[in-house]
């Protein structure tokens, strides 16, 4: 743009202010004007018709009390039609709609909570834009769009609702952990019960075999040698059982069991004790049968 020989230039995208005298004449549009500066005429000042951008950082305090800052930005542009408004009205428009934003932000965020503040930013957002739009449009200007792009709370107040949402989480983690050692103790109780019943089954069993064994001994040691007794077989077999155990006890070098003292007599006691406890087995084993 200049002034040359009576000739303006006036880019695109751009209007200028022509004034005569001191008193408005006319809007130039773009391209190449003759201005006669010999008959007062002259351009007042240039405006921009491109869409421009302002960020306006306005700090405030929520409901509950928790300072941050709200970081708008807005976005707005002159109009062609009415860039005799947006010239000579305001003297400063960047200042004008940095205010209308401090008033609106200030006036909507102390009614809301910290984190209704975050779910609730478009609707700041458009109280913010209504009311530029009200009050600009008188100066020919429109606001073409209005965006929250930041809200800031004071640093230990970030830190704060981050052990929050840490804390919330580990008592999630914790929970899910407890329950997993429930399962698993539940399932080694299982199978622990399982074990023992399959044990016991085995253990019935093994008596009922030896109950059968000493039945078919007693029976074929009876016909085999007259005048016997089934008495007289199964303490024998209980002595034979007996030393057989005192001979690989004391046939082992890293043998660890412990002898309580006893007589030859006590044999018979002993076998006595055994046969009832196989007896008592046997009927224990054929109670479950049935």
């Amino acid at each position: 743009m200049g002034n040359l020989f009576c000739c303006v230039q006036v880019d695109q995208s751009t209007v200028a202010i022509k004034e005569r005298f001191g008193k408005f004449d006319d809007v130039l549009e773009p391209g190449c004007h003759f201005l006669p500066w010999c008959i007062g005429s002259q351009v007042a000042g240039y405006l921009t018709l491109r869409l421009q951008q302002l960020d306006v950082r306005c700090e405030t305090k929520s409901k509950d009390n928790v300072f941050l800052t709200v970081v708008a930005s807005i976005q707005y542009r002159a109009l062609a039609d009415k860039a005799t408004d947006a010239f000579y009205k305001l003297s400063n428009t960047r200042s004008q709609i940095q205010a209308y934003v401090f008033d609106v932000i200030r006036a909507s965020v102390p009614k809301l909570n910290l984190d209704d503040v975050f779910e609730q930013k478009n609707q700041i957002a458009k109280a913010v834009e209504d009311e530029l739009e009200k009050a600009m449009s008188a100066y020919g200007y429109e606001i073409v769009q209005t965006l929250i792009v930041d809200i800031e709370p004071d640093e230990h107040v970030k830190r704060a609702m981050n052990e929050i949402n840490a804390a919330a989480r580990l008592r999630v983690a914790a929970n899910e952990k407890a329950e997993a050692d429930k399962i698993v103790q539940i399932k080694r109780a299982e199978g622990d019960a399982e074990a023992k019943y399959l044990a016991g089954l085995g253990v019935a069993r093994q008596r009922q075999a030896i109950v059968d064994g000493l039945r078919d001994s007693v029976l074929g040691f009876s016909v085999n040698v007259p005048g016997t007794t089934a008495k007289d077989v199964v303490d024998m077999v209980l002595i034979t059982q007996y030393f057989d155990t005192m001979k690989e006890i004391g046939a082992s070098s890293k043998s660890s069991a412990v002898f309580i003292p006893h007589g030859p007599g006590a044999v018979s006691d002993i076998a006595g004790q055994i046969r009832q406890g196989l007896l008592q087995g046997s009927a224990v084993e054929q109670q479950n049968l049935l």
